[in-house]
């Protein structure tokens, strides 16, 4: 019996998405596992897997087009399985040839002149106010016209410039030019914003010398088949600190506290659209090498555009490290719902006092945790600073 196949729910929360393409063509046998729908969320492009081999009888939604999660997208069949009306058959699923017989998932805002509503998806209301256009004037191209996305951008682009009025005084023009915002960027300026304007931060900065570190790195990489970073290592020693420090290894939410057994660790990678954290999970049980591996081959999907939405998601921390680029000291801003992130600084060479109150020079790394303190208070996240900063200055402890 053929069977719909509906838009996931791929993140938590999350009523819309964009469906991006078909990398199966319909009639084409496709077998259990294999890609063959790609879906956009805010953050990234997220394959739809085949639970079961089959064939895509009919796509009911082209891409391109914002769907609500749960509507039907495609008529699916088993391999060999004849259907002979593909209408009869979306009839006696509750879905027309062309479209979901669904109603789309927001109400109407305005009526057409001739009293008929107009619907269009969030996004498509969004960008519409962001850039000035009334899109209740515009035909819809999505299920039963219903302004999309790309009717949007469409006529945008078609949009005549306005006329600009002579200036008074003569001058010599404004050279500059304005990038439409991708969704990454926009997501990540939504998130930001609400974690500055939501989550009381507060911040704790802490100096060690990492000259041991440094050279136990260098011993590693001297045996490992796979590059050892700093930041390898720093992942390990917050993931021992996270063990050792009851209670910073949890979230905030609105129904109580969120305790984790397994240390998972989000890692900041820069991308050419923006910043994304992928998520290493089970740092406290990886050994510093599996470390290097999992963040090396997340970090490469992260910028190819390959990282899946869960992959995006969990754990109570996350690293950023700018310390390549130079920087020696800064405050991250937290990536919610997780409640801390640890800002990494550059590793430098400085006078440092000896116990022996002799002036020497050593490596200094500067650090600073921005916590959330709803779930984290200053005297806990100090243990924390101070347990993490011990396992850098003995760094033998990583290994254990």
């Amino acid at each position: 019996m053929p069977e719909l196949l509906r838009m996931p729910e791929i993140a938590a929360n999350t009523e819309e998405a964009t469906l991006a393409s078909w990398p199966v063509p319909e009639r084409q046998p496709f077998r259990a596992t294999d890609v063959i729908a790609t879906v956009e969320t805010a953050k990234a492009a997220v394959d739809v897997a085949a639970e079961a081999d089959g064939v895509i009888v009919r796509m009911l939604v082209e891409p391109g087009t914002d769907v609500r999660v749960g509507d039907p997208i495609a008529l699916l069949a088993a391999p060999g399985e004849q259907v002979d009306d593909v209408d009869a058959v979306l009839a006696r699923l509750g879905v027309n040839g062309a479209a979901p017989a669904v109603p789309p998932l927001v109400a109407p805002v305005a009526p057409e002149p001739n009293g008929n509503r107009v619907f269009a998806s969030p996004l498509a209301r969004r960008t519409a106010r962001e850039h000035g256009l009334v899109y209740e004037t515009l035909s819809g191209s999505g299920p039963n016209g219903r302004i999309t996305r790309r009717d949007v951008e469409a006529a945008l682009a078609s949009k005549p410039a306005a006329a600009v009025p002579e200036p008074v005084v003569a001058a010599a023009p404004d050279s500059h030019d304005v990038s439409s915002h991708s969704r990454m960027r926009r997501a990540i300026a939504q998130r930001l914003t609400e974690s500055k304007q939501t989550i009381p931060h507060f911040y704790l900065r802490g100096t060690a010398t990492v000259d041991d570190l440094l050279a136990l790195r260098a011993d590693l990489n001297a045996v490992s088949p796979t590059k050892i970073s700093v930041n390898d290592l720093l992942l390990k020693a917050v993931a021992i600190a996270h063990s050792e420090v009851d209670g910073v290894n949890a979230v905030w939410t609105d129904d109580g506290m969120r305790r984790f057994d397994s240390v998972d660790l989000g890692v900041a990678v820069a991308t050419d659209d923006g910043l994304l954290t992928p998520v290493v999970r089970g740092v406290d049980r990886l050994s510093v090498g599996a470390i290097a591996a999992a963040t090396r081959e997340l970090a490469e999907r992260a910028r190819t555009g390959g990282l899946r939405q869960a992959e995006l998601e969990g754990g109570a921390t996350t690293i950023t490290n700018l310390g390549m680029y130079g920087t020696e000291e800064f405050a991250a801003i937290i990536n919610p719902p997780q409640s801390s992130i640890l800002a990494v600084g550059a590793a430098r060479k400085e006078p440092v006092a000896t116990e022996d109150g002799e002036l020497a020079v050593a490596t200094v790394l500067r650090v600073t945790l921005s916590v959330d303190h709803r779930a984290i208070d200053g005297a806990l996240a100090a243990q924390w600073m101070r347990a993490f900063l011990a396992v850098l200055e003995r760094p033998l402890r990583i290994l254990a």
